[in-house]
């Protein structure tokens, strides 16, 4: 299956004819749940008749405040409401003392791996299901006691909850902080997966890339899906275009790319398997 991330930019397009080529839309809960009059009568045919997962921006998994009780449960509304199977959130926070509107980096130490997985937890004893974690792009690393992996995949164990694998953000953080993206991809728990992201980034320095969603998928983000196909088994994939966002008919020639690759390893098994 593969996706797109519905932004209300394309809503007039989508709702004309829905490509071929788009198996499921992912939507932030956040940008939606409050809307009425139009939007939200738009919203609701492209549910009633489209396959749809949403993904969170403000839940604040890791933040030291306590957790918005109420804000869960109005999603467990909006999920009812929509048809929505699947909801996942960023292995961050973005609130204090308030909200910050920005994904931090949560500490990698064994307390906050405590504190995050009883965090989620309880959301999905609110929810009553599973939710998946993604792994986030970070540009800074405090306190850290333990690598980005082994706090990934700690809280993957203890939460028992999915991961939504994000493969760019694996090859920016590859690239900012001088890991081997392979090995981190391949290390990851293959049964966690629940779907993953692809996206395209900005390249502030040789060292330095920033995650956008603001451009196109460049090559060696094709290479690492390709690769995660192969380590993992094909899994659900979405594209991610959060600006800079073109015609529908551009983002469905990067839709046909993770058609094909996915064509390419369901033969690829099959013959292993045969």
């Amino acid at each position: 299956m593969v996706g797109l991330g519905l932004r209300r930019e394309m809503l007039d397009e989508l709702l004309m004819q829905i490509p071929k080529q788009i198996d499921f839309m992912e939507v932030a809960p956040e940008n939606w749940l409050k809307l009425g009059g139009r939007f939200a009568k738009q919203f609701k045919s492209l549910t009633d008749t489209n396959n749809f997962v949403c993904h969170g921006l403000s839940l604040s998994i890791g933040s030291p405040e306590p957790l918005d009780i109420e804000f869960v449960k109005a999603l467990k509304v909006f999920f009812k409401a929509h048809n929505v199977k699947l909801f996942s959130e960023h292995l961050s926070y973005c609130s204090g003392s308030g909200h910050m509107y920005d994904l931090m980096p949560i500490p990698f130490t064994e307390a906050a791996i405590a504190h995050v997985v009883g965090r989620i937890k309880q959301v999905q004893d609110i929810l009553e299901q599973q939710i998946a974690i993604e792994n986030v792009s970070y540009y800074a690393a405090p306190g850290q006691q333990m690598s980005e992996l082994e706090f990934t995949t700690e809280i993957l164990q203890q939460a028992d909850c999915k991961l939504l694998l994000d493969v760019n953000n694996i090859y920016v953080n590859s690239i900012n902080h001088g890991y081997d993206a392979e090995h981190f991809l391949a290390s990851l728990p293959s049964q966690r997966i629940a779907y993953g992201h692809v996206a395209g980034h900005f390249n502030e320095a040789d060292d330095l890339l920033i995650d956008t969603h603001g451009a196109d998928v460049i090559d060696p983000v094709w290479q690492l899906l390709d690769r995660a196909y192969q380590h993992h088994g094909v899994f659900a994939t979405l594209l991610e275009r959060d600006f800079n966002i073109p015609a529908i008919a551009e983002l469905t020639k990067e839709l046909d790319i993770i058609h094909q690759l996915q064509a390419k390893h369901a033969i690829i098994q099959r013959k292993e398997s045969a």
